[in-house]
């Protein structure tokens, strides 16, 4: 059973018409959506369906050739990674982005610093900026506490890819976009994920944008999906929606 719809329908994130090229291949070709506060929005389709071009455009990775992103109404078109980071916008990688030689705890913490003050009040700042107690608060959220004082490259790989995502809301971001969170993970942790992304939703009260393969994990996590085949938007609608579309399921999910 999938998380309770949002309230607002006025938007977080707002892409219009994003297009981007390679040559004479079209890999995204117009694509609009919005995204609601609170709201957890799935993307999928078929490998070259466009959606990871349309991410990496999100989050400033690669530049449209046209259209617009706005985040909270502030066009954000083309930003850096890491100004939109310092705007509230966190992300997780299809490879996993942990410290191996730091301990899960200072994982967490590091990856919240820079959001923590300017960088002369960090000089004079503990050397945990005070972010002890936020990363033991998701340390417990996550059920790692027994790993907290290891070093993550000691970590299996489904406990590292649960300090990734971890360390995605260190700074209680407004916006998250996860790259296959469930990639690689052994399907018993699966539903384990899908538990801890709606806890944080209800607690943190961000919007996630979530790219996976795994149609269960999407079905069960999101509250509505984009569907996305060649470049283009075939669908937009709730789990039951898109499961019912007919075109879908012909050309993606099967029937």
């Amino acid at each position: 059973m999938s998380v309770a719809k949002p309230q607002t329908d006025a938007p977080l994130l707002r892409v219009s018409g994003l297009k981007k090229a390679y040559g004479a291949i079209q890999a995204v070709g117009g694509v609009s959506f919005e995204v609601r506060p609170g709201e957890i929005f799935g993307v999928i389709g078929p490998n070259g369906s466009g959606k990871t071009t349309l991410f990496n455009s999100v989050l400033g990775q690669i530049t449209p050739d046209e259209g617009r992103i706005e985040l909270q109404g502030r066009d954000i078109t083309g930003l850096s990674p890491r100004a939109l980071n310092h705007l509230g916008v966190g992300r997780t990688f299809q490879t996993l982005q942990v410290f191996g030689k730091m301990t899960v705890r200072d994982n967490l913490i590091v990856a919240a610093q820079e959001h923590h003050g300017t960088l002369l009040s960090r000089l004079f700042a503990p050397a945990d900026s005070g972010l002890s107690d936020k990363a033991d608060a998701l340390i417990d959220l996550f059920r790692i506490r027994h790993v907290a004082d290891k070093k993550a490259g000691e970590l299996s790989y489904g406990q590292q890819k649960l300090v990734d995502i971890a360390m995605a809301f260190m700074s209680e971001p407004a916006l998250v976009l996860l790259d296959e969170p469930c990639a690689g993970v052994n399907p018993s942790l699966v539903g384990g994920i899908s538990t801890l992304l709606k806890d944080l939703n209800r607690r943190q009260g961000g919007s996630f944008v979530v790219i996976e393969h795994n149609m269960d994990f999407v079905m069960d996590l999101c509250h509505r999906i984009l569907v996305m085949v060649e470049g283009q938007v075939m669908a937009v609608g709730t789990p039951d929606e898109i499961r019912a579309n007919k075109q879908v399921l012909d050309a993606y999910l099967g029937s």
